[in-house]
């Protein structure tokens, strides 16, 4: 069988990529290996070094003339990249100009974007990458990933063997239909599942092993089906048995392919998000980062935020505006922590109130979907609640102490609604966590305006600091980014066969030890985003340790799970490369 042969079949991994990384395990040290020569070594992201190759690296890889004379540090490389970032006026061409980078220089890429994480995250993740997830098919220039489009569906194995790298560590798969608050973006969305890998890079995760997919299993956005530009399956989006035919298809074809890959869920729609999870968590190790991630950092935050009212969590009542898939997973990991502070179940769902667009959820609201019905308030209670009730009615009800709105309505939480909350709260907590900004509930200065200063506050996306009289608030942000990076860096190092319940608390506690609250109540109530690399460390460590004492990691209580995280995490710099 002739060489070409055995790289279509994927059976001779190392001639299929033409490098691969090696390591010294006495000293750590790091390189790489390669047998491609000139041209592709530039046109190869992983390998690329632009004017950084040694002298050496450019004899022996054949690139002597094919790159300037100068020879340069990855800093000096950063500084010439800030120079020409900082030339464009639009956000989107600056999502462009670093997408560029990534498909051409993936260490300088990550260098870049580590030493400028508060101005460049923004751009290349939460909330921008929205507006590139629009225009996607019209600023479509380089592929990257895998597309598994449903006509393809009885292809799926083929389609895995063409990823680029063997070995895979984590999966960002979505099938585009619940963006960002933007909803159905077709395939689109592959932008989202392309920028969580970035993040969970910058926190330590190889970029060499992962792998976005984007499944097209079409879209009902008519925009997008009507646009001549547009570049995915051009269908209606398959549902019912079709979709879940498809979806198990996937799921058993990855767990043949890559029986120990971290399956990251991201952007599914609310009939499909909670029951992909349910179906499969116990078939392969997964995680949906609208559920589980959005509930992880959003319980830190409000734990953070409680600690600071020293009002007991027992003794609040929360109200979701918005109950899909966020709000839901929100209230899950909330009332999980109630139960494990001790309260009753039946005790702990009576301190829910959860909004959506026929009003608050009853027990005989129609349509209700089987993971919004433990929340649901009897029926008894509807005489409150009349047709066509609006979120004031609800707040003059139910006198609650925390609101939380994952509803993308803008400006829901109007003044009269918080000021209602502030007149029986000494410290309310207000959590308006829509993305992007333009679907946020509420601006969070007016919020501080409202409260005379003394609302608890976090939201989705960044906003500016507030100066109100002599203080500055600084605003808490409840970014996934601060959550999912750590637990999908813990399952990996750890081995883990599947996410617990008790692993998500683990992340929780530690992001909670992290929270600028915790020393000074008018501190935010989270980490910054800037702090991300060292925060997904510090849950790795807690996620691995909890994986063990739950009992779906094989690794030993006595391992130093520090050690291992830190030897499993990498790092943006040059390794030597060296042609074989």
């Amino acid at each position: 069988m002739d060489a070409n042969v055995l790289q279509r079949k994927g059976m001779v991994k190392n001639t299929v990529l033409k490098y691969i990384n090696k390591i010294d395990k006495k000293t750590g040290q790091e390189w790489i290996e390669t047998a491609l020569r000139g041209k592709p070594v530039l046109t190869t992201p992983l390998l690329n070094k632009d004017t950084a190759f040694s002298d050496q690296e450019r004899k022996e890889l054949g690139l002597l003339g094919k790159l300037p004379n100068c020879i340069e540090t990855l800093a000096q490389q950063v500084a010439r990249i800030s120079l020409q970032y900082q030339r464009y006026s639009s956000n989107l061409q600056k999502f462009i100009y670093l997408s560029g980078l990534h498909d051409s220089n993936e260490v300088l890429f990550y260098r870049f974007l580590l030493d400028n994480l508060a101005e460049a995250l923004p751009i290349i993740y939460t909330p921008n990458v929205g507006t590139a997830v629009k225009e996607y098919s019209h600023e479509f220039r380089q592929p990257r990933g895998l597309y598994i489009s449903y006509p393809h569906i009885d292809e799926i194995d083929d389609v895995l063997e063409h990823r680029t790298h063997p070995d895979v560590d984590v999966i960002v798969a979505t099938d585009g239909e619940g963006v960002l608050g933007i909803g159905d973006q077709g395939i689109g969305a592959m932008d989202i599942s392309i920028a969580k890998l970035v993040v969970y890079s910058l926190c330590g995760i190889n970029p060499y092993r992962t792998l976005p997919i984007m499944l097209d299993v079409g879209t009902d956005n008519q925009q997008l089906l009507d646009d001549p530009m547009y570049i995915g399956w051009r269908s209606k989006r398959i549902r019912g048995d079709k979709y879940h035919a498809f979806i198990e298809k996937f799921v058993q074809a990855v767990h043949r392919k890559l029986p120990n890959v971290f399956l990251h869920w991201e952007d599914f729609g609310r009939e499909n998000a909670r029951s992909i999870l349910d179906r499969y968590k116990d078939y392969h190790c997964m995680f949906n980062d609208d559920m589980q991630g959005t509930g992880v950092i959003s319980l830190a935050a409000i734990i953070a935020a409680i600690g600071a009212t020293s009002v007991p969590i027992q003794n609040h009542k929360i109200i979701i505006f918005g109950a899909g898939t966020a709000g839901v997973g929100i209230a899950d990991q909330l009332y999980d922590a109630m139960l494990r502070y001790g309260m009753d179940p039946q005790d702990a769902r009576k301190r829910f109130w959860l909004m959506d667009r026929p009003g608050v959820l009853l027990e005989d609201t129609p349509g209700l979907m089987e993971h919004q019905r433990k929340y649901a308030r009897s029926k008894e209670e509807a005489k409150y609640y009349p047709p066509g009730h609006d979120l004031l009615t609800v707040v003059q009800q139910a006198k609650p102490t925390i609101l939380i709105g994952t509803s993308t309505v803008r400006g829901a939480f109007t003044e009269e609604v918080i000021r209602t909350i502030a007149k029986h709260v000494a410290q309310p907590i207000i959590f308006p966590l829509s993305n992007p900004n333009d679907n946020c509930e509420a601006n969070p200065e007016n919020v501080l305006k409202w409260t005379e200063g003394r609302a608890l506050i976090a939201t989705g996306s960044p906003f500016d600091p507030v100066m109100l009289g002599d203080r500055k608030y600084v605003i808490a942000q409840c970014n996934n980014a601060l959550a999912f990076p750590g637990i999908g860096l813990g399952v990996i190092v750890s081995r883990a066969k599947a996410v617990t319940d008790n692993m998500l608390w683990a992340a929780v506690q530690a992001i909670c030890e992290r929270s600028p609250a915790q020393k000074d109540p008018r501190e935010p109530l989270l980490p910054s985003v800037v702090d991300i690399t060292s925060l997904a460390s510090h849950i790795a460590v807690r996620v691995a340790e909890q994986a063990i004492r739950d009992g779906v990691s094989d690794l030993k209580a006595e391992q130093s799970i520090e050690n291992l995280v830190r030897a499993g995490t990498w790092e943006p710099y040059y390794r030597t490369i060296k042609a074989v």
